[in-house]
Order: structure tokens, then sequence, then C-alpha cells
């Protein structure tokens, strides 16, 4: 089976319908302008210690605000729980509503296929005349060897190493050498405000925003991921592990958010420079 670099490397992308919310309870005092840099590590650490399911959060350098992204599974008591966290530091909380539900985006069905789940190939990469692709952690830590068609006929090969919670990135080997592989990419950050597209098996190829770099998300149902870049980008269950990509730059691989691509949404991706140097392999 040929994967080829259109198939990789797809995506285009609905809008995040999110809208702005005052935090619940009385009100503290605005901060007047930016919030200093002390002030917005010790209102990130408090939304962080609060300890509530379902949010996303990130600093936004910028806006001098700590921006947090609660789903619909988050309540007004919990919101109200994570300004008591922040206490005097609440006004340099900026929240938000997601309609979804952030959760790792894992199906059945197509694309890469093991243990009856379904996954997206992300980026191929190698280490010396080794061939391996990387796709989501969540993905690898529940499957051990990948087939390429849902029979689970064609070996593409086995998982030799996976990381989720924390981060979300793992390593599959290419055992099949009858299977070609293509590159053309090249690692790269992103940045906020970058036009960006991913690859996904389930929704093909759609484009967006970055609006947020070094995102934590509290996944409903468990799961914490740091360092995640944030986006409007929509994606659905089974486009895990696809790559995020800005022509030939290679900057993430898919993990999880909210919405579908019919109504639109927020999703998380995992920087593909973490993952290449937790590996040690490199893009080609």
């Amino acid at each position: 089976m040929r994967i080829k670099r259109t198939r990789l490397l797809a995506v285009a992308a609905g809008l995040a319908a999110v809208t702005a919310l005052g935090l619940p309870g009385a009100q503290a005092a605005p901060t007047p302008g930016p919030a200093a840099a002390a002030q917005l590590t010790r209102a990130e650490s408090a939304v962080d210690a609060a300890g509530v399911g379902g949010l996303a959060w990130y600093v936004d350098k910028a806006a001098g605000r700590v921006v947090v992204t609660a789903d619909s599974t988050v309540s007004d008591a919990a919101l109200a729980k994570v300004r008591a966290a922040a206490g005097a530091d609440s006004g340099a909380l900026r929240v938000q509503r997601e309609a979804g539900v952030f959760k790792p985006l894992l199906g059945a069905g197509d694309a890469i296929y093991g243990n009856g789940y379904r996954c997206s190939l992300g980026f191929n990469v190698r280490s010396g005349s080794t061939y391996y692709f990387l796709t989501a952690g969540h993905c690898g830590n529940v499957v051990n060897t990948w087939y390429a068609n849902s029979a689970q006929s064609t070996l593409i090969g086995a998982t030799v190493g996976s990381s989720f919670p924390g981060n979300d990135y793992a390593l599959v080997r290419y055992d099949n050498t009858s299977l070609a592989h293509t590159g053309g990419f090249t690692a790269a950050d992103a940045y906020v405000g970058e036009s960006v597209k991913r690859s996904g098996s389930t929704t093909g190829t759609r484009s967006g925003t970055v609006t947020g770099l070094n995102a934590t998300v509290r996944y409903s149902g468990g799961g914490t991921v740091r360092g995640m870049i944030q986006t409007n980008v929509c994606a659905e269950p089974g486009d895990s592990g696809g790559a995020l990509y800005d022509g030939t730059k290679a900057l993430g691989l898919t993990s999880g958010g909210s919405g579908n691509c019919s109504t639109g949404g927020t999703t998380f991706y995992q920087p593909v420079p973490e993952a290449l140097s937790k590996y040690g392999v490199s893009l080609y």
C-alpha cells in the first residue's frame, strides 16, 4: 500500500463555536490592563490545581490573560471553583465556553487499524535505515500492532513507543517492507494566527488557524495533556494521530477536542518537535 503524502497530510476546518463567558459568582475587580507575568503564572497554576475536567487553558502573553476554555460538561459551580482557586488573581482569567466535549478522538473505522480501533497516520520518520511513523499516544496505548486495512490482513508494524497522558505521541515501526512511505516535511514550531491544515482518516483535509500555544487540556473522562497547540480546525473520532501542517512544515499530531466538522469545534495537537526529540527520529 502506498501511503501518499496527500493522504497523510490532509485537512480543512470548521470554526470553533466558542463564546465569551463571565466567571460565575461574585466577580473580583478586573485586572487593569494586561496581567503581570507573575500573576499569569499564579493564575495558570491555580487553574491546574483546581482539578476541573473538561477545561483547556494557555497563557496569552500578548493579552496578559490566562485563556480558559470550558467544554459543555463543566458546570457553573466548577467554574466558580476555578475562580476561587485563583483568588486575587482571578482577574487574570478569561473564560470562554465550548459547546462540545473535550475528548481524545479515537474511533473505529478506516486508515490505520488495530484491536478494533481506527486512528490516523501522522508523519513518516526514520532513524538510520529504519522507518517509522508518528501517531497519537492514546492510540499507541491501546494498539500493539497496526494494519493498513479494517480486515487486519495487511500488516504495517508494531507500536514501539507511546506516551499518554502528559504527552500524546506514539511511534510505529514499518515492519512490512512492501509498503511505500513518502516524506517531504521538516519540523517547525507553530505560532498564534498561523493558517494550518490537518489530515485525518475520518474527515480528510480541513483547515483553520492556530489560536493558542502551550495549552493544557484536561479531557472529560480522564487524561491531562500539556504543551498542546490549540486550533479552531475541526476533527472527529478516528482523526487522532493525523498530521497538522503548514505547507511542508510539520507542526503537530491530532490529540483531541470537541465538536465536529458540521458545526465546528476546538482541537488540540501534540507538537511534532517534542515527539522527534523523544524518540531520536527525524522527518525525511
